[in-house]
């Protein structure tokens, strides 16, 4: 596997930059009073799984990269329930859900595959 020169070049981080994106866009719609609850909830979960992939990059150590890996994997989590909810309350149309949700699983199963490479590269410490 040849070396990443940035997080930028990883696709599991374009994934989760684009899905940003599309949830800022999609946001866009929902009610004013949701300005503050929802729709905040649902930007930064979204934005939170790129930046802790960024963040964690910088890191020192392959243990805390890994950490922040695990927090991203759990931003993916909580937007998949805020999704669910913007779409039972109307907000969200069941094919934006659909986007949304595919596109959570894949980058789901992407950062479960870079935690256990992390593991795996760990073991002496």
């Amino acid at each position: 596997m040849s070396k990443v020169n940035s997080m930028e070049e990883l696709e599991v981080f374009k994934k989760s930059h684009n899905l940003a994106l599309k949830v800022y866009k999609v946001t866009e719609m929902f009610p004013q009073s949701e300005k503050f609850g929802l729709t905040s909830q649902m930007r930064r979960a979204s934005a939170s799984i790129a930046t802790n992939l960024m963040e964690g990059s910088h890191r020192l150590s392959r243990k805390e990269f890994r950490q922040f890996v695990s927090i991203s994997k759990g931003s993916t989590g909580e937007l998949k329930y805020h999704s669910l909810l913007a779409r039972d309350l109307g907000y969200l149309s069941e094919d934006d859900y659909s986007v949304l949700r595919t596109e959570l699983e894949e980058i789901s199963k992407m950062l479960s595959g870079l935690i256990k490479s992390l593991s795996d590269t760990d073991t002496n410490h």
